[in-house]
């Protein structure tokens, strides 16, 4: 390629020369055409001849019939294309990663124990490229494929290595759990696998606040004394009889509101407690199967007692002191005691008092069994033959304290009970 066509501006520019001449002939051509006109308007004939022979030869030497319109420049632009040919290449040599399938979720191999899931699966094709997979999953009450409204958001566990993961630590408070994964490379990630459903089975309740002791303020499943309490109610019920107060239209027996008197509950109408009987009991009967709950209490809280009871339960009567409850009784008034109770006996139990105890029932085996909820050791076991439903119950005297429901039966208290551990004893060698 010469360097004048590269580069056109560095030689002469012939364009405008052609112009020039172009402009030239047409010059030339309309002076002819004058001449040619003021010919034919001649009236004498002889100076004709003459005049034909200088127009033929002005149009043998006009520019215009010597003129050569070829361009000299050319309209090819391929000194100007740009060569990809290489890039082209290096393009085509890149390998894409492909996008993962779907894992498939092995539920024959998964596993839901104490209050943990493990979820195991494997990808359909083999594929070295994945990175990693990422867990998805959602508590619910319906059994069957997740639905497409939910009212709980997925749950998102990232960075996963293996083909398998275990969730720990889970309150299970509905019934099952949704689960899905995708994998993912360096690139892309993959479509989720077809989701699962879990079936999560735990015992959940509440404290029923309506028929607790009026000193005790129930929060959900919290639950703290109030000296206080009892007074507070005592005056708004006044208020509501109009005792205590000057009578008035507003306020008397005719117009007033009658003296306050317990509204039936789901556990056929009981009265609130009273007295010194300060409990206060769950609201979710018990009648079968194995259950499980722990409940923490203030270790400065005076007295504190948790165990089962009978719906029957008396509102004067107090936890142990019955035929129609069970608890572990810690006293830190005067004297620090330990006790197992029922039916007003008690049996002095030799262990460290812990400040979190786990209470397993087995209802159809008559086994009601207490443990240090954080090392699992067997502190007590009633053995009795429930006759009707039961209810957790609690008491608490100048203290407070927590229970957490949505928990599964530990395996390790499984295995205690199938062992039959020799620390265990009979509610009837309570003396």
């Amino acid at each position: 390629m010469h360097w004048g066509e590269m580069f056109p501006s560095s030689v002469p520019c012939y364009p405008q020369n052609q112009l020039a001449a172009c402009t030239r002939a047409l010059e030339s051509s309309e002076e002819l055409l004058e001449t040619a006109n003021q010919t034919l308007q001649a009236t004498d004939s002889e100076d004709f001849p003459q005049a034909a022979k200088q127009l033929k030869d002005g149009v043998t030497m006009a520019p215009a019939f010597r003129l050569s319109l070829k361009a000299k420049v050319s309209d090819n632009m391929s000194h100007l294309m740009v060569d990809f040919a290489q890039e082209r290449r290096m393009l085509q040599a890149l390998k894409f990663l492909p996008v993962p399938s779907a894992p498939v979720i092995n539920l024959a191999e998964s596993l839901v124990a104490d209050n943990c899931v493990t979820l195991v699966w494997r990808m359909p094709d083999e594929d070295s490229k994945i990175d990693h997979y990422v867990l998805e999953y959602r508590r619910t009450n319906f059994e069957g494929p997740p639905r497409l409204k939910e009212d709980q958001p997925w749950m998102v566990v990232e960075g996963i290595r293996q083909t398998e993961y275990t969730l720990t630590g889970l309150k299970f408070d509905m019934k099952y759990m949704n689960f899905r994964v995708k994998a993912c490379n360096k690139a892309v990630a993959g479509e989720f696998s077809e989701p699962v459903t879990l079936e999560t089975p735990a015992f959940m309740f509440r404290l029923d606040a309506s028929t607790s002791h009026q000193n005790l303020r129930v929060d959900d499943l919290s639950v703290e004394w109030d000296a206080m309490g009892g007074k507070v109610q005592d005056i708004k019920a006044r208020e509501k009889d109009g005792k205590g107060r000057t009578a008035s239209p507003v306020n008397s027996p005719a117009r007033g509101t009658p003296s306050p008197k317990r509204i039936p509950s789901g556990r056929g109408g009981r009265d609130r407690f009273t007295a010194e009987s300060y409990t206060v009991l769950g609201d979710t009967l018990i009648d079968g199967g194995e259950h499980y709950w722990e409940v923490h209490y203030e270790p400065d809280s005076k007295a504190f007692g948790v165990g089962v009871a009978y719906r029957s339960l008396g509102r004067f009567e107090q936890l142990g002191k019955t035929a129609a409850s069970w608890c572990l009784h810690i006293n830190n008034w005067l004297q620090v005691s330990f006790t197992a109770k029922h039916a007003n006996k008690a049996k002095v139990l030799d262990a460290p008092v812990p400040d979190c105890l786990g209470v397993h029932c087995d209802f159809h085996q008559g086994l009601l069994s207490f443990y240090n909820a954080r090392t699992k050791q067997l502190l007590h076991t009633f053995k009795a033959k429930f006759t009707q439903p039961l209810l957790p119950a609690f008491t608490v005297w100048c203290g407070s304290f927590q229970v957490t429901t949505g928990l599964q039966v530990p395996s390790s208290v499984r295995c205690l009970q199938k062992r039959g551990s020799a620390t265990s004893s009979s509610n009837t060698s309570l003396t």
